[in-house]
């Protein structure tokens, strides 16, 4: 995994719980802790962090993942402003994620890792299929609440299969609630 993400956990642990926290955590996790955005690091050591958190908040590691997901996007927007600001709304960001954000991890972070997403829309809602060797499902559905946040609205998440239930693949079926101002 590339040590950006690391560096986002690390910022994001940072600002809503203080420097100290993420110093407790990579005690409990007995990782390394220096992370430079170019290096990478094996997957095992963010599982580490993670479970570190969920015991410290008694939290499971998916709502440790969700939390991270969530909070990472106004860190994001503040690093790479320019992936937000091409977006009118948060569906068109999120359905950009492959051809737009992704392509550009890649140029930035040689060797960088990105989870797929097949979408198609399904009578207004966008299924995603999520493609991963990483088994972060819940990162991502952090990362899309996250970003319907941080465009001011709201998402209806559905995690209609996960391979963490035994299914072939995640998918994801998402809607974006009408607001009272858009249904007048």
């Amino acid at each position: 995994m590339k040590g950006v993400v690391f560096n986002l956990l690390e910022e994001t642990v940072t600002r809503a719980f203080g420097p100290d926290t993420w110093d407790a955590l990579l005690d409990a996790s007995d990782v390394t802790g220096a992370y430079t955005s170019l290096g990478n690091y094996p997957d095992s050591e963010m599982e580490a962090l993670v479970a570190a958190a969920g015991q410290a908040l008694s939290l499971d590691r998916d709502a440790v993942l969700r939390w991270f997901g969530v909070q990472a996007i106004p860190v994001l927007a503040e690093l790479y402003p320019a992936f937000f600001g091409g977006a009118p709304d948060a569906r068109a960001f999120i359905e950009g994620v492959n051809t737009i954000i992704h392509a550009e991890v890649r140029k930035l972070y040689p060797g960088a890792e990105c989870p797929h997403f097949r979408m198609h829309d399904e009578a207004g809602d966008l299924v995603m299929h999520y493609v991963s060797s990483r088994n972060m499902c819940a990162l991502a559905q952090g990362f899309v609440e996250g970003t319907a946040a941080w465009y001011g609205g709201s998402v209806d998440f559905q995690h209609v299969a996960c391979t963490a239930r035994g299914d072939a693949r995640c998918i994801f079926k998402v809607a974006w609630p009408i607001s009272t101002a858009e249904a007048a």
